[in-house]
């Protein structure tokens, strides 16, 4: 049997991505103390045994991935007599089973956030707790923080508060089903049309998301869009790639969650606590982007401005929708990677540039990512008027530790994929494609070819070639295990 053949496996990418977790310092597998901790986690009676305002007649629903089983969120909405609405967002409490030091915290801590392969999912916290215990799944009632907020009619926030509740949640549904129906191309979610009020209320969810995109476009909040491409899977083999793409649900919790963020944000501020931020700071290469406009005849500010990009990007999506991607992704490596800092009660931090908010932190994934079970530790401390439970110094040591690592996912993510993408590519040697330069810097240039969305490594003909040029390239050479992928430029 050829090599391609052999190296056409699931089980492969899981040994390839094992492999990458380990050199970046991940910890592959639960240690037997933190899977003796999770036997020992019991079912709680959150009705007897909580002081937990009790919401759970609510109409709460999970808008998440069709293969998501680690819900962090539920979301719901109200019209009040004044024609404002209050928007809800309930925010699983996983504090109450993941103690601080415990050796469950202490795997999660190291790692600081699921990592997502083409292999195999590693999950922050053991799946007893990330999909069953701390999830909060379908008719099950579960202790969680909400965040309230009350939006007027053109998406403005009026105010907001934060309690801790016992939920419950009605309704398990997928972003793409919720989206065609929401953009009427699919009938309505079978989920949705059994609980009587639902698709009224998730209307109105849409209507207040849309408004509230809308006021932050207005403030130079940058719509971007890339493919991200999946695996497709036909048994054990690798089919095809798959592009990832926006719609009118992923849009609705996207701007709930920046609304539940940046109100944890403020309110931690407000109570003159340290606190974890998210931030991306102004562009590191801006007088890249300023010639890449000026390439699609606009003209940018020569000083980072983020209303003027967001203007330039809503006009080239609206000219060029096909092509747009390529220009985003272009955006995207010019503006950075964002980062984690602490803000502390006398500071103000930077804010974050591709949002154009000021004040946003990382709470809204708390099975998921490190830095939101940290906020939420803090948040409830603050409410409950405990002692804090991180001090300055083991926050700043956390944020470092916490952007390192998602870069070092990000970089797993990224080789098992290009893993995942050589063995699709790798009886197409020799074969000639159109593709855009996405990188470039001393140690090599990068180009992505557009069918399959794949990266790969541009070794030949990259004299001046830059972010955002287009070219035509030939597939020189793939490696499945050490996820290489190879061009040259064709003149």
């Amino acid at each position: 049997m050829s090599t391609i053949e052999n190296n056409k496996g699931k089980g492969t990418l899981e040994r390839i991505a094992r492999r990458v977790m380990t050199e970046r310092g991940f910890l592959v597998d639960f240690s037997e103390a933190a899977l003796n901790e999770v036997e020992k986690t019991a079912h709680v009676d959150w009705v007897t045994k909580s002081p937990l305002k009790d919401l759970r007649h609510l109409l709460w629903a999970s808008i998440d991935n069709d293969d998501s089983l680690d819900l962090d969120q539920l979301t719901m909405a109200e019209i009040l007599p004044d024609k404002t609405v209050k928007i809800f967002v309930a925010v699983a409490d996983v504090d109450v089973l993941v103690k601080k030091s415990s050796a469950i915290d202490e795997h999660a801590r190291q790692n600081t956030t699921s990592v997502y392969t083409a292999g195999k999912i590693f999950p922050m916290l053991p799946d007893k707790l990330s999909t069953d215990l701390t999830s909060l799944n379908y008719h099950e009632d579960r202790p969680v923080i909400v965040i309230e907020a009350v939006i007027s009619d053109v998406g403005e926030l009026q105010s907001t508060d934060i309690y801790r509740a016992l939920v419950q949640n009605h309704a398990k549904l997928a972003y793409n089903s919720v989206a065609a129906w929401l953009e009427g191309k699919g009938p309505m979610p079978e989920a949705v049309a059994v609980v009587p009020g639902l698709a009224e209320n998730l209307r109105i969810q849409d209507r207040v998301a849309q408004q509230l995109k809308g006021l932050r476009h207005e403030h130079g909040a940058l719509d971007l869009q890339t493919l991200e491409a999946r695996p497709i899977l036909a048994g054990d083999e690798i089919q095809d790639l798959r592009v990832e793409e926006k719609n009118r649900a992923k849009e609705l919790i996207e701007d709930f969650m920046i609304v539940a963020n940046g109100a944890t944000a403020r309110f931690l501020h407000g109570k003159k606590v340290p606190s974890l931020r998210r931030m991306v700071r102004s562009p590191r290469r801006w007088d890249r982007i300023v010639e890449i406009a000026a390439q699609h005849n606009s003209q940018l500010p020569q000083e980072p401005d983020s209303r003027a990009l967001a203007s330039f990007l809503a006009a080239q999506k609206a000219a060029d929708p096909l092509r747009f991607p390529d220009l985003s992704l272009s955006v995207i490596k010019l503006l950075g990677p964002g980062e984690y800092v602490v803000e502390s009660p006398e500071e103000t931090a930077p804010g974050h540039f591709g949002l154009a908010v000021k004040d946003y932190t990382h709470s809204t994934a708390p099975n998921r990512r490190f830095p939101d079970l940290a906020t939420q530790r803090i948040l409830k401390a603050t409410l409950d008027g405990s002692p804090m439970p991180y001090s300055r110094d083991e926050l700043v040591e956390l944020a470092r530790h916490c952007t390192e690592k998602e870069n070092d996912a990000n970089k797993v993510e990224r080789l098992v994929a290009k893993s995942a993408a050589a063995m699709l590519l790798s009886s197409r040697i020799g074969d000639q494609f159109d593709a855009m330069c996405t990188g470039a810097a001393e140690k090599g240039t990068w180009v992505r070819i557009f069918h399959p969305p794949v990266e790969g490594r541009l070794l030949y003909g990259h004299e001046g070639v830059d972010v955002g040029n287009r070219l035509r390239v030939q597939l020189l050479h793939t490696d499945v295990e050490k996820g290489y992928i190879d061009f040259k430029k064709i003149h």
